[in-house]
């Protein structure tokens, strides 16, 4: 069973951003691993582990595929560190500033040769928040779409996967026959921390970096773009009301003049 998971390198959600030129400043940031595609790269290591393991001769793979520049790599060796197999990093000037459309058609084009049978995602990435790009690359690959995962269960004897999920109805549960991609939720499971043994095999594992006319595709830049943006305004100082024995309608003016009440 081959097993990939797309991750994505983004700055830090403490760090302070700005917009520079219509797109997001990355290179004055912290870099980190989006938080939420640390429990895909967790779960597909759970899979695997339950059918045979994912170690050098195992019944199983998992293979990382990010699409960034070339510092990207830090965020796919904190994914190996956790024990994924290998990686694959999609790396080209001409995708500068690229918005879902095109990540999701390079992400699939990469997965279409590769051969997988499951394909996990986070749900989102910290930098964007569309949660779209699953849905995406399953309609480019034609493949089933199983996602807002919070469970998983996965037959690789029957070729297929269930997923649970929660709605405003209720759990909903559903299944579908490889190959399929799935996003998984932040409370899926807990992201183990890389050991120390995992940090240093990490170093030697290959990350295979290609271009856009190494995967055989070619981008017109973004569909979409930020015409304009400003920064946040500095927070205003409050108001006080004194109650001197009408603060209660102070209080309800203040309320009804914002259109809170």
């Amino acid at each position: 069973m081959k097993i990939a998971v797309c991750i994505k390198q983004v700055p830090d959600s403490w760090a302070e951003k700005k917009m520079v030129n219509g797109t997001l400043d990355r290179e004055g940031v912290d870099a980190v691993l989006n938080d939420l595609d640390e429990y895909a790269v967790e779960e597909a290591l759970r899979i695997a582990e339950a059918h045979g393991g994912n170690e050098e001769g195992g019944a199983n793979s998992v293979t990382v595929i990010s699409m960034g520049p070339e510092r990207a790599t830090e965020a796919i060796r904190k994914a190996l560190s956790m024990g994924a197999n290998d990686a694959i990093l999609i790396s080209d000037s001409a995708l500068a500033g690229a918005d879902a459309i095109t990540t999701s058609a390079v992400l699939a084009k990469v997965i279409e040769t590769g051969g997988f049978d499951l394909v996990l995602c986070g749900t989102e990435s910290t930098d964007a928040r569309m949660s779209v790009v699953p849905a995406m690359i399953s309609a480019r690959l034609g493949w089933a779409q199983l996602t807002f995962a919070g469970s998983v269960v996965v037959d690789p004897a029957a070729s297929t996967v269930a997923i649970t999920r929660v709605t405003d109805a209720g759990v909903d549960s559903m299944g579908a026959s490889f190959p399929a991609v799935l996003s998984v939720i932040e409370k899926i499971n807990e992201p183990r921390y890389p050991s120390f043994k995992g940090i240093m095999a990490s170093k030697k594992k290959t990350i295979d970096v290609r271009d856009c006319a190494a995967i055989g595709i070619s981008v017109q830049g973004a569909w979409s773009l930020v015409a304009d943006s400003a920064s946040r305004p500095a927070r205003a100082a409050g108001i006080k009301v004194t109650d001197s024995g009408d603060g209660g309608k102070e209080l309800v003016d203040f309320l009804a003049g914002k259109k809170l009440i």
